[in-house]
Parts: structure tokens; sequence; C-alpha cells
């Protein structure tokens, strides 16, 4: 609950100050009833009131930005279907071209910069924001997350990050629990957690024990395996996959927690050490996580940067899925095509596939061709039994919650909405170069 959000909608809405403090005082005792008293409630609330007044209304570079006029869950920020791509593009647009190897204009799983002959490799990745009273199984999938964009990079990890912020009437436990198992995979793939930070999420705005945080790693490659490579005649291999966040949140909001055990497991990264340690990594022109918006997401995000056609076929991609995670997205009629299966999918040309698989099997993981890249419009297409469909991503993941699934019906006209992100992104854009100019002259 964020009562400085709250203050500032009353007021807006021209609600009387003491009828916002005697609203803001009702919603701080229902958070805080065991722990404060009414008077020290309406004093907060009438603190939170006059920083609400003296912070509103302001207005130039420094405090003001344009409105896109759609929020983050109308646009399916977040959410990894078209309207999440769309955002991302913008946030490319805004950052610009860079003297980075691979930059975020590449829209792949981690940036790389040259340094000293080798490539170092920066990612982070966000908690699964659904897992907040899951402390462990946040840091141990976010860990996971993380790594991966490393690894597919063609990078060994070398380092760990972590950042953790919980809402002031979270218990302190969380940041312990949520570090564990950060360090649980750490430890186990030999990759050290050296630095971070704790916080609470908005100070003493926002109530509640709502968690949030990330993960980031740094690595070291000498060859990369980045999108940009794929070319036509290139074969697509897929590791099977059993899921991580998302799996595990599906799993526990659906009423199938025993499949959650089924997410706990190094199979993706203990494969990606095996290639890193083969002669055939050389081979290998890219690499990728099956995780935004499933594989009908990367698909055409990887046909997208490296502008080719890629077709996916569907005749064994079933089977790479773990059975227990299969029946329960096939209970729930969740489409696992749409939903991150944290699978290993690997593109390079096909003299090179039958060694891709045996060295990822080797490491006890299984493999299989699942697809092909040929000349043609950038785009990503499924081949199900010869019949090629469309496979473009949707605006959001597969509805894979409850909530998600009445979220999912709630849509706006996306191309009215896009029209509005891009006049913001150009405005942000714009504001950054007044600034740098100002910077620059000074």
């Amino acid at each position: 609950m964020d009562v400085e959000e709250i203050s500032r909608r009353h007021l807006a809405a021209g609600t009387p100050d003491d009828e916002i403090v005697r609203l803001l005082s009702r919603d701080i005792l229902s958070i805080k009833h065991h722990r404060v008293t009414p008077a020290y409630a309406e004093a907060f609330a009438r603190a939170v009131l006059t920083e609400a007044k003296n912070s509103t209304g302001l207005s130039g570079d420094l405090f003001a930005f344009e409105s896109s006029g759609s929020t983050m869950g109308e646009f399916g920020v977040g959410s990894r279907g078209s309207g999440d791509f769309f955002a991302h593009r913008q946030l490319a647009r805004i950052i610009g071209r860079t003297e980075a190897t691979v930059g975020v204009d590449e829209m792949d799983d981690a940036g790389a910069v040259c340094a000293g002959g080798d490539y170092i490799i920066t990612t982070v990745d966000g908690m699964h924001s659904r897992l907040s009273d899951f402390p462990f199984l946040a840091g141990f999938h976010v860990t996971r997350a993380t790594l991966r964009d490393v690894y597919v990079m063609g990078a060994k990890p070398v380092a760990l990050l972590s950042d953790i912020h919980v809402a002031d009437d979270g218990d302190v436990a969380k940041i312990f629990d949520y570090t564990a198992g950060v360090s649980a995979v750490g430890e186990a793939m030999d990759i050290p957690l050296v630095t971070g930070s704790t916080l609470r999420i908005g100070g003493d705005m926002v109530l509640g024990s709502r968690m949030t945080g990330c993960v980031g790693a740094v690595g070291v490659a000498r060859h990369l395996t980045a999108r940009k490579s794929i070319s036509p005649g290139d074969v697509l291999l897929m590791t099977e996959g059993a899921g991580g966040g998302t799996i595990a949140t599906a799993a526990i909001y659906s009423g199938f927690p025993e499949v959650v055990e089924e997410t706990i497991n190094l199979h993706f990264l203990k494969a990606c050490e095996a290639l890193l340690a083969s002669d055939v990594l050389a081979s290998i022109h890219a690499m990728t996580d099956v995780t935004n918006g499933g594989l009908r997401g990367d698909a055409y995000e990887m046909a997208e940067t490296a502008g080719c056609r890629i077709v996916v076929v569907e005749d064994d991609l079933r089977t790479l899925v773990q059975p227990r995670v299969l029946e329960m997205l096939d209970a729930l009629e969740i489409d696992y095509l749409g939903v991150s299966l944290d699978a290993l999918l690997v593109v390079a040309p096909p003299e090179a596939a039958p060694e891709i698989r045996r060295v990822v099997e080797s490491a006890g993981v299984a493999m299989k061709e699942v697809g092909y890249v040929e000349e043609g419009a950038p785009e990503s297409v499924l081949s199900v039994g010869g019949e090629i469909r469309d496979f473009t991503p949707r605006f959001r993941e597969s509805a894979y919650t409850p909530v998600k699934k009445v979220v999912d019906e709630d849509k706006r006209d996306f191309e009215e909405m896009k029209a509005g992100v891009e006049r913001a992104a150009e405005a942000a854009l714009e504001k950054k170069l007044r600034i740098l100019s100002r910077l620059r002259s000074s």
C-alpha cells in the first residue's frame, strides 16, 4: 500500500485535507494496527499529506515527464508480449548506439564490451513479482535466470550481485531467505556473490510486506554467441525445460504446489558449462534461454535481431517439457509455447548439431532439433504437421495464474497506446539530449 500515492490521488480529486488524513489514518491502521496507536497514524498521515503537497505541481526537466497515457499493466510491460517488446525497443532508442560490442539495441540476453582482449558480459534479472511471499524461491530462480543470460552469450560467469527491497512491514527474515536462495545457486556453480544492496520499497511510504529485487551477473568470454550471428541454413536445438520462476508461480497460485519441486535443478547451467568447456562452442552462432514470452517471444526477437525467417517445428517440442509441468499446463489450459520454460535454445550450422547434442547430453540434459533458419522477412512461424502457422507473440505471455486470466481479458486499443508510448519515449530522449548538452557545456 503506497500511502503517498493514495494521498496524491485524493489531492488531485479535491478531497479536503482533514478527510485525506482520516482516510490515510484508517489505511495505516489497517496494516500497522498491532504496532501503532491511532494518534501515531494520524500524525503520520498529516506528515504524508504535507510531503505530498510540497512535491506536487513541480515543473521543468528535473521534476516532470511526458505522460504516455497508458499504465504499465495496460501496455503489458513486464508481461513478455508485444507490448513489452515494443517498450523495450523504446528504451533502446533512448539509450542509443554505444561502443558496446553487443548493445541494448540488439535485444540480446546480455550486453558485452571488449576489455583487454576479452569480452565482459553483464546482465541483470528481476525476481518474479509473485514470489514475494516465497523468498528462497525468488532468490533461487532469479539467480538461475541471470546466470543463464551470461552463459548464453558464450561467457563464463565470474561474479554475482544482489539487490533486495522489502516494504516497511516486511519481516527482516525475507532478506535472509532470499539471499540463501541466491547463494545456493552461486555456490553450486562456484560463482561468488560479491556485492549488493538492501533497501525498503518506498522508504516509509509503502506499507505492507511486498518484496522485490534483482540479481546481476558478470561474465568473461572469448567467443560471443549473440543473436546477430544467426544465419540462414542454421538449425535450432532445444534442451528439456521444467521452468523457473514463472512455472513455480503458476504451480503455487493454481493449486499445484508439488510441481514447484521440478523447477529446482541446474540442468540449463550444467549444459552450458559443458558447451563452454568443449571445442564445439566456436561453431555455435547464438544461444538464448526460452523465457521472454516463451518460445513465441524468443523466436520473434531472434528473427528481428538477425533479420532472418525462423521456422519452429512443433513435432518434438512437447516431449522437451518436463512431464509433470506439461500435465499442469495442459490442465490449466496454458499455452506451453507462450510461457517461460527455461530451456536452452542453440542456433548453429547443421553440421555442428550432432556434436552440440552429444556435449549437452553428456551433461545429462536431453536436447532435440526443433527448427531452422531461412532467408526471408524477419519473422517467426510455427510448422505443425508440415502446415505453417502464425507464431507471433501475443499481447502478453500465456496467462499462467487465475489473476492473469482475468487481466488478459482487459485490453485497450494497442495501436492507440503505442502512439502515446512512442511520444513519451521521444520526449525522454529529447530531455536526455538537453541535459547532456548542459553537462558538456559546463
